[in-house]
């Protein structure tokens, strides 16, 4: 590699270090600005706790991001992981800005355990495409806290989760991928049209893959967590009243 590479290299590095900071800087603030606004309070007898769980849940999401599973009208390198879930339920208990703290931890945690396999792009995705669902879901149910509200902010999340992780896929991460590990992008393209003939380009490969790949994720973690949350939240909360399965 010569010293006109090395540099274009070094230059598309720094470009992604830029947007990755960037884009999580806005999500932070996002999820500060979100938790004032629905007004939660803050305890300071939990907070110990609070810190505790987080880290607890944030350990769990990063061994939970070893077990891969495939689909088959995706290409191989889109793999279904189950990370959302503590996530989701350490949002709905602790607020917005504790699933977001979860959703970078865990990635953080994954790479010490695994490093990265995407030249980070991956890596990326997972946490931004993991807050389009956990930000959304906690916010509504914050709201007011009921069974409902739980539902219609995982359904919400699921959907943002699906039109922006289509979107950021088709417009950002593919290409990125490209540049960082050197494949051509017609050569990630073909991987899908192997799955699916109707993937022909990054827009097709979006929406034949990433878009149902999303959705079932989305609603494998909202089930999940609809029903692990019922018997966790008494123990997390130190009591036995448990306002996500009030019947209001």
């Amino acid at each position: 590699m010569n010293i006109t590479n090395l540099i274009q290299a070094g230059k598309e590095n720094l470009e992604f270090i830029g947007v990755s900071f960037l884009i999580m800087v806005c999500i932070v603030t996002l999820a500060g600005v979100s938790q004032k606004l629905i007004h939660m309070k803050h305890d300071v007898r939990i907070k110990t706790r609070k810190v505790a769980f987080i880290g607890i849940f944030s350990a769990i999401s990063a061994v939970l991001m070893l077990f891969e599973i495939p689909l088959f009208f995706a290409p191989g390198f889109y793999k279904i992981d189950l990370s959302e879930v503590p996530a989701l339920i350490c949002a709905f208990a602790y607020g917005p800005v504790a699933g977001v703290v979860v959703e970078f931890l865990k990635v953080v945690l994954h790479l010490l355990l695994k490093g990265t396999s995407t030249a980070f792009v991956g890596d990326l995705a997972n946490f931004v495409v993991g807050v389009c669902l956990v930000l959304p879901a906690s916010i509504v149910y914050h709201v007011k806290k009921t069974r409902q509200t739980a539902l219609i902010g995982m359904g919400v999340g699921t959907l943002i989760m699906t039109i922006f992780g289509s979107f950021f896929n088709a417009v950002y991460l593919i290409p990125a991928f490209a540049k960082l590990f050197g494949m051509p992008i017609d050569a990630i393209i073909a991987m899908g049209t192997a799955v699916n003939p109707s993937i022909v380009s990054v827009g097709t490969l979006a929406l034949f893959a990433v878009a149902p790949f999303n959705i079932v994720k989305g609603v494998i973690d909202s089930v999940l967590t609809f029903l692990l949350y019922k018997k966790l939240s008494p123990v997390i909360h130190k009591q036995h009243e448990n306002a996500f399965l009030s019947k209001k």
